[in-house]
């Protein structure tokens, strides 16, 4: 579980730049929920299970393409994927509510597999008990990843490695009441 919890918060491997440079900070926020807050009920199992609106900048010179993993450290079972999307163009700034759930969209963008079997987002729906946190993800990448259709959380982690050229997280909470 520790390596769990340690891959769902520690930074990948940005060595598309050269040197020890850290990728570029992108800020990452989101209209429903405050980093480190709740996130409302309409985006869990609980409730309407759609996707929660959000935004970002500062996305670095030379990005490709961009990339978000939304996971749950705090699973039972280890590390929880609720979202894998990639090849979202450069340009993109925000994802609306409710995120179309097609595995390619007409942008050109991905979704892959998450831990529910589905593609696209799952929302929150951890057991009963304390709330566990949601790390929303986004990479900006100096390149369109090769990745198979509906690939994993996995696939997408190798096929990144190397050409991150920035990233940033937001984290949500959810404790669930039934």
């Amino acid at each position: 579980m520790l390596g769990s919890f340690l891959s769902a918060i520690m930074p990948l491997k940005s060595s598309a730049q050269t040197g020890d440079k850290k990728p570029a900070p992108i800020k990452i926020t989101s209209s429903a929920f405050q980093s480190g807050g709740a996130i409302p009920v309409k985006y869990t199992c609980e409730g309407e299970d759609i996707s929660p609106p959000l935004a970002w900048s500062g996305v670095p010179n030379g990005t490709k393409s961009l990339a978000l993993i939304c996971d749950d450290p705090d699973a039972p079972a280890g590390t929880w994927v609720h979202w894998v999307l990639y090849d979202l163009p450069a340009t993109a700034s925000a994802l609306s509510e409710k995120f179309p759930t097609a595995a390619t969209l007409p942008n050109g963008a991905k979704q892959g597999t998450n831990d529910f079997g589905k593609t696209g987002y799952g929302g929150p729906c951890p057991p009963p008990g304390k709330a566990h946190r949601y790390f929303f993800k986004l990479y900006a990448l100096d390149a369109e990843v090769s990745v198979k259709t509906a690939a994993t959380k996995q696939d997408l982690l190798r096929a990144m490695e190397h050409h991150i050229l920035g990233e940033g997280q937001l984290i949500g909470t959810y404790q669930r009441k039934k």
